[in-house]
């Protein structure tokens, strides 16, 4: 399974992250209950974060979606609106099926692509959301841990959760929409399913 040219270049930074951090937990892929990501370690400016700028790159043409319809290019709505009590919430997850069958991670191919619903009851784009099926990716011998893009590990949703799915990796991009507790957590307290109407979808 393919991960990306670019991952491997943070893979020393990485280790020197651990190295100097006290807590051995930041080895291992982050549960999705690590709602505000690991303390201590500094969180990356956005507008400096080279996955950022890619995850932009990969969907500046979504920029200007406004239907609920959605993006298009093999996205549909799926779960509706996700929101999180007081974690906040994750949105509208137009989700690409294929891409998800398909068992590799690419960061210009993500499997789903975030929007938030607006009060004029159009959406606008929020970031995306990468995934593989645990098991598909654990199958590949190669693998020897949890999944990573540009050094960010995934988090783990494990079976059985909220989705009814099988358990998978995921990892968040919040490239459209600044999230106070960090660019890579699960939920974002700046995005809100109020507006969502599931009588327009």
């Amino acid at each position: 399974m393919k991960i990306g040219r670019f991952t491997r270049p943070f893979a020393n930074m990485l280790a020197a992250a651990l190295m100097l951090s006290s807590s051995a937990g930041l080895a291992l892929a982050q549960s999705h209950d690590d709602h505000f990501g690991t303390i201590g370690l500094q969180k990356p400016n956005p507008r400096e974060n080279e996955l950022v700028r890619a995850v932009r790159d990969a969907t500046e043409r979504f920029k200007n979606v406004t239907s609920v319809a959605g993006p298009g290019e093999g996205y549909g709505l799926g779960f509706g609106c996700v929101s999180g009590g007081d974690f906040g919430a994750m949105g509208m997850h137009y989700i690409n099926g294929p891409l998800i069958e398909d068992k590799e991670i690419r960061v210009d191919q993500p499997e789903i692509i975030l929007f938030e619903p607006t009060p004029n009851g159009g959406i606008r784009i929020t970031g995306v959301d990468y995934l593989v099926k645990k098991a598909d990716w654990e199958s590949n011998p190669d693998h020897k841990g949890p999944p990573e893009l540009f050094g960010q590990l995934f988090h783990l949703f494990d079976s059985p959760n909220r989705f009814g799915l099988d358990a998978f990796y995921t990892l968040h991009v919040w490239a459209w929409k600044d999230n106070p507790v960090g660019t890579f957590a699960n939920w974002n307290p700046n995005v809100s399913c109020d507006a969502f109407n599931p009588k327009q979808n």
